[in-house]
């Protein structure tokens, strides 16, 4: 370490208050040079010199602010006088964020800049179940190609966010860095995906379960917002489930919930791919509804096709997506039970077949529950769709990644 960095140095000391103002910005988006003096309680010569290095290095920018900041004098509006009032914030362009959704049967990745607007987005179909490695490689490869379209590097992405349809088990010794538990992936094993896309990628990798994600989207940017106490209900390849109880995710003891699709609704049916009988995924799932479909409208039948034949009003899809809807409802009921959540929000790929499936979720949830909890919880469907999980994973990334890694960005020239 060279002296000008020692601790207790001079270099050392002006590092740390640039730290410290990078992660005002962080945390709250914007603010004026008055905001930084308050929130980090350094000097206003101190604040003004820093931010100038900080804005000829490209990493903070200014933009024109609605009032207050600094032209507010002794917590009263200043005369509108002079050089109009400006907020801080970090220059989205400085870095990027990347967010990769394994699906059941789909690879999503998504590159957003630092404000989480989402700059490039792609989809590839496989079979992620069975094709471990190969999902892997597409999705390291997918995010190459878009970073190369958007003439960025990987050294300027702060870290990748991950959504895994599995339980992600959030070890003791390190929990932003948790292990996926991917037993329930017949095809994956003990092979390990966040490992595996860090070694090939060479940047931070933060893993999440794609329900637990979806709720944290849908809540920050979607159906969600303004609500504190919130069950997700993701419907897709499989089926699970995100809380948001009191304005926070709710993730259990080791990081274990949502696991919805794995509820028995019929102790009698078929072996669930997680080794019980009857789960709720082996009835109500996308899989689930194309195996009875696919026998009176064809072997290739997508759910792409099915969502649009039960919108142009086929009777035997219709039918099926509301079943389907009332069973997950009525599993949903016993968490609401439990939880009393003010709003439901139906979300995943299947939702956008309208209706026809919220309605039928809601019922279930008045078939299994206390009228009262039933009245508080308004079922609404996502507003995100099937992209709130590579969303949730970008945000993640954002809300995760240590003031010291943002700070090190360097803006392409």
């Amino acid at each position: 370490m060279s002296g000008q960095d020692a601790p207790g140095s001079l270099g050392s000391l002006r590092r740390g208050n640039r730290l410290r103002i990078v992660d005002v910005l962080r945390r709250s988006g914007s603010a004026s040079r008055v905001d930084l003096v308050r929130d980090t309680g350094l000097s206003r010569t101190t604040v003004s010199k820093l931010v100038a290095e900080l804005q000829a290095e490209g990493l903070v920018v200014e933009r024109a602010a609605g009032g207050g900041g600094e032209g507010e004098v002794g917590g009263a509006p200043a005369p509108a006088v002079g050089r109009p009032p400006v907020a801080l914030t970090l220059n989205p362009a400085a870095g990027a964020a990347v967010g990769i959704d394994f699906g059941h049967d789909l690879v999503r990745v998504a590159v957003a800049d630092l404000s989480g607007a989402v700059l490039a987005e792609v989809r590839e179909d496989i079979d992620v179940d069975h094709r471990a490695e190969e999902a892997i490689d597409l999705a390291a490869t997918m995010v190459d190609d878009q970073l190369r379209r958007l003439d960025m590097t990987l050294a300027r992405a702060v870290g990748v966010g991950v959504a895994i349809s599995a339980p992600i088990q959030r070890g003791n010794r390190n929990p932003a860095h948790p292990a996926a538990t991917t037993s329930v992936l017949p095809g994956w094993g003990a092979f390990a995906p966040g490992g595996e896309l860090e070694r090939r990628l060479g940047r931070p990798v933060l893993m999440g379960n794609d329900a637990n994600l979806g709720a944290l989207a849908e809540v920050r940017d979607g159906a969600g917002r303004g609500a504190r106490n919130v069950v997700y209900v993701m419907l897709s390849g499989g089926i699970g489930a995100g809380l948001v109880l009191d304005g926070a995710l709710f993730l259990g003891h080791s990081g274990l919930t949502g696991e919805l699709g794995h509820m028995v609704a019929d102790p009698a049916g078929r072996v669930c791919r997680c080794g019980s009988r009857g789960c709720l995924e082996t009835v109500a799932s996308a899989a689930a509804l194309l195996e009875d479909l696919r026998p009176l409208h064809g072997p290739d039948l997508t759910l792409a096709e099915a969502l649009a034949l039960s919108r142009d009003g086929d009777a035997g899809c219709r039918r099926l997506f509301a079943d389907a809807g009332r069973m997950v409802g009525r599993a949903v009921g016993a968490i609401c039970n439990v939880v009393n959540p003010e709003r439901v929000i139906v979300g995943g790929e299947m939702s956008v077949v309208g209706d026809v499936l919220v309605d039928a979720v809601a019922e279930g949830i008045a078939q299994a529950t206390i009228p009262a909890i039933a009245r508080d919880a308004r079922v609404v469907p996502g507003q995100l769709g099937e992209r709130a999980e590579v969303l949730g994973a970008i945000g993640l990334v954002l809300a995760e990644t240590g003031t010291d890694a943002i700070a090190a960005l360097r803006p392409a020239a």
